[in-house]
């Protein structure tokens, strides 16, 4: 089988997020065949919600689509290391394999942070792929927050 990167969907999502005024994270969900199930950017500030973190919006919106509570077998592609909320979410859908770009030192889940899939109380661990188009992903937030300033 020969892997294919669904990261440049994950980085339009954040680019949309981007122009709707929020931290530029998207996210894509895809099936064991490789077909995108569902994408989301963030969308905190347009929904008032704390979580409506791309990772989660994209996480319910597959669930919803396949009548399900959980995704075992799926993928996760998301532009900036899950933060906390977000990992654990993601452990509880049962996502097979999670493939981040941009670190997040600051307030990362995965590989800073709370490192919630070290946790002995962890019960699901997907396998973690890191630094995926990590320059793309990074500048586009580095960017963002600039404009910011």
């Amino acid at each position: 089988m020969t892997f294919t990167s669904h990261m440049d969907r994950a980085l339009a999502q954040a680019r949309a997020a981007a122009e709707r005024g929020e931290v530029p994270v998207g996210a894509v969900v895809v099936s064991p065949s490789g077909a995108v199930v569902a994408e989301a950017g963030n969308r905190t500030r347009e929904c008032n919600d704390p979580t409506a973190h791309a990772e989660i919006l994209a996480i319910r919106a597959a669930c919803a689509a396949l009548g399900v509570e959980r995704l075992p077998d799926h993928d996760l592609y998301v532009t900036l290391e899950p933060c906390p909320m977000c990992a654990a979410a993601i452990s509880f859908a049962r996502i097979r394999r999670l493939y981040y770009g941009a670190q997040d030192p600051k307030s990362g889940g995965v590989a800073h942070g709370a490192r919630v899939y070290a946790h002995p109380q962890c019960h699901h661990r997907p396998e973690v792929y890191d630094g995926l188009s990590e320059d793309r992903c990074a500048a586009l937030l580095r960017d963002f927050f600039e404009g910011k300033r």
